[in-house]
């Protein structure tokens, strides 16, 4: 039935949208796509990179899930970073993005 997962999609408030940018792109190292015309009078901004696709949708009376959160696999966590072995298989860190919605990175273990 279910072939892949498409997207995942996050909220964000209003007028978010630059730093936004700066944390997919710069930090996470995805690009930016088009939005269809229609749904970017919405706001918002949506993010692709190899096999992953995040939405990024304005939300009124915005608030982060606590717990709810994309795991991205990444080859190599930020040095520094504070890693848990938790994930059998794996290093991960957790950290938020820019309006606080939560993010997991995952390195698997050689």
């Amino acid at each position: 039935m279910i072939k892949a997962l498409h997207h995942v999609q996050l909220a964000a408030p209003a007028g978010s949208e630059p730093q936004l940018r700066e944390f997919y792109e710069g930090v996470l190292g995805l690009r930016e796509v088009p939005k269809p015309p229609e749904l970017a009078k919405r706001g918002g901004a949506w993010f692709r990179g190899e096999g992953v696709e995040v939405h990024l949708g304005i939300e009124e009376d915005f608030r982060p899930a606590r717990k709810a959160h994309p795991a991205f696999l990444v080859d190599e966590l930020p040095e520094g970073a504070e890693v848990d072995l938790l994930f059998p298989g794996y290093r991960r860190i957790y950290l938020s993005d820019p309006v606080g919605n939560r993010i997991e990175l995952l390195q698997r273990l050689t």
